[in-house]
């Protein structure tokens, strides 16, 4: 609950409106409470994710590290496996995560990452990034990457770049 003496930087969760994402398996609710407080260097966005649905496909930042903090239900954790090829990156582990656990995921590809909701509550976790740009997400299982500038992490009306390329279409630097 706030008490308007700094409406631009205290905002209560329960005055913000859910964005509601639906692709297939990856159905979750977000708010982006950072973004609402006028964070400009880190963010922070409250995820709901009920049983068997994931949010984000596996990726992971060049520019930017992101944390994960479990506050109710339970999730798996799909973390490594973000190589280009046989033996890079980390191998992929599978991690049960409950209420108080908390997960740092550094920039790389071996801090590549999804999670997945499991059990029968609606898991409630916070998401923290840093919030720099350009950055660079690569998408490990489609060997694509989403490029962006402008506007960092989850500030999409600032791109001026905002593109998800394929990973193996290379063209050269000096063709015109």
């Amino acid at each position: 609950m706030t008490d308007g003496s700094d409406p631009d930087r205290v905002v209560s969760e329960s005055d913000l409106d859910w964005d509601e994402y639906y692709h297939g398996e990856r159905q979750f609710r977000r708010k982006q409470l950072g973004v609402a407080a006028g964070g400009e260097e880190l963010g922070t966005s409250l995820y709901e994710l009920e049983s068997g649905n994931r949010t984000w496909p596996r990726h992971y930042h060049a520019g930017n590290e992101e944390a994960i903090y479990v506050l109710g239900g339970e999730l798996t954790l799909f973390l490594g496996n973000g190589g280009t090829g046989e033996g890079d990156g980390a191998e992929e582990t599978e991690h049960v995560l409950e209420p108080g656990d908390y997960v740092a995921l550094p920039s790389g590809p071996d801090h590549a990452h999804e999670v997945e909701a499991r059990g029968d509550e609606t898991a409630r976790f916070l998401v923290i990034s840093t919030m720099n740009e350009p950055d660079l997400s690569v998408l490990v299982e489609r060997d694509a990457a989403m490029l962006f500038a402008g506007g960092a992490p989850g500030n999409y009306d600032d791109r001026y770049v905002s593109q998800t390329v394929d990973l193996d279409t290379e063209v050269d630097y000096w063709d015109e």
